[in-house]
């Protein structure tokens, strides 16, 4: 048991040790006299193991600091959670035990144990009026919050952080852009582009761009773009709606792509590495995502036999285009991950996704030559081969 664990059961047993002397005291009363059993009433409760952490048992606070601080470097989070949560649950009048909670907390979010983690830094956060550990803590809340996909009560939270006149610019749209990245995944489109669009138009007028880490902005470009790409996937392409209906929907279909795509190269153009790297994987992967569309959809009901065939030939001139794109959106974006040293999930998809796209646009040229091709006279072919 971990010492989160052990403190919560130690002082579980103390509230039953208080309710058994309380019951005691109530049921037995002043006039009892020890061989009288007609008004005595027995209180039974399942038998508890209690376990103790004996070796963390024997040590002061400062020692667990220093083990805790000392784990924490050499990057072993268990441990490092174990003595700071021992720490901050045996010794609560501590000068450290405010940061034995916060460090508890980043331990247990580096092992990725997101309700510990939120336990620790709950008892820390103020988003309110906290300011140092307490400010950052509850920013640390709310992103525990996301990851457990408690996106209502993160996206609370942090709109009561951008409400505070009394932070920097920088957490603001900090806030405000965490903010509209929980809506997104509430489902709440509309608010969360409208809260992002209200983080960039702080960005924008803001006189010094300095006082705000990049990563913020190009976050929240970034996310405009998902909004986009989600509407983007909601259009279907339903040959049922005849050659007319199916072009209003391809065309649709493309704006919005159009639309994604400027918000994703928005977000490239602020130069944070990491969502640039983001942004380039998701237009490569937007083109490639419209072609499997277009070359899945069915062709019209009402086109004949000889108007299907030129529908599919005109179709895969427009795909080369799409694939051919999506090949050099997804080289430029590698081109720039390795400039930078950037290295994420996109870099790894990216180059997936472009050994794909390169292969499909070899079979698209392989089919188009095998329709094509025609048996030529045996002095031709050989003066083709010279």
């Amino acid at each position: 048991m971990d010492s989160a664990g052990v403190a919560r059961r130690w002082l579980w047993v103390s509230v039953l040790g208080l309710g058994l002397t309380l019951t005691g005291c109530r049921t037995t009363g002043a006039a009892a006299k020890p061989g009288d059993t007609a008004n005595r009433q027995v209180v039974a409760f399942d038998p508890v193991t209690v376990t103790a952490d004996l070796e963390l048992d024997k040590l002061n606070d400062e020692e667990l600091f220093a083990g805790g601080t000392s784990a924490f470097a050499a990057d072993d989070f268990k441990q490092a959670a174990r003595y700071f949560g021992r720490l901050a649950d045996f010794h609560p009048n501590s000068p450290h035990r405010r940061q034995a909670l916060y460090n508890a907390g980043l331990a247990h979010q580096r092992l990725k144990e997101w309700d510990d983690a939120y336990g620790r830094f709950s008892d820390l956060a103020d988003p309110e009026k906290g300011q140092g550990d307490a400010l950052d803590a509850s920013f640390r809340v709310a992103e525990t919050l996301y990851h457990l996909e408690r996106y209502e009560e993160a996206s609370k939270l942090l709109t009561t952080l951008a409400a505070r006149a009394d932070l920097p610019p920088g957490r603001r749209i900090e806030a405000q852009v965490q903010q509209g990245i929980c809506q997104v995944e509430a489902g709440r489109t509309d608010d969360a582009e409208a809260t992002l669009r209200k983080a960039l138009a702080a960005y924008d007028a803001l006189p010094d761009k300095t006082e705000v880490e990049d990563y913020f902005p190009a976050q929240a470009h970034f996310f405009v773009g998902e909004i986009y790409r989600l509407h983007y996937e909601a259009v279907k392409l339903e040959a049922s709606r005849g050659s007319d209906g199916l072009a209003q929907d391809l065309n649709y279909k493309a704006e919005l792509l159009l639309s994604a795509q400027g918000h994703y190269l928005r977000s490239i153009r602020v130069g944070n590495g990491y969502w640039a790297t983001a942004a380039g994987s998701q237009i490569g992967a937007l083109y490639e995502n419209l072609y499997e569309h277009m070359v899945n959809s069915p062709t019209p009901p009402e086109l004949n036999g000889e108007e299907a065939e030129v529908y599919r030939q005109e179709l895969r001139k427009k795909i080369r285009v799409l694939l051919t794109k999506s090949i050099n959106i997804y080289e430029r974006t590698l081109e720039a991950a390795e400039r930078i040293g950037s290295q994420s999930a996109f870099v790894d998809r990216t180059r997936q996704s472009l050994e794909k796209v390169k292969s499909l646009l070899l079979a698209d040229a392989d089919t188009e030559s095998g329709e094509v091709s025609v048996p030529m006279p045996a002095s031709s072919a050989g003066a083709k081969h010279r």
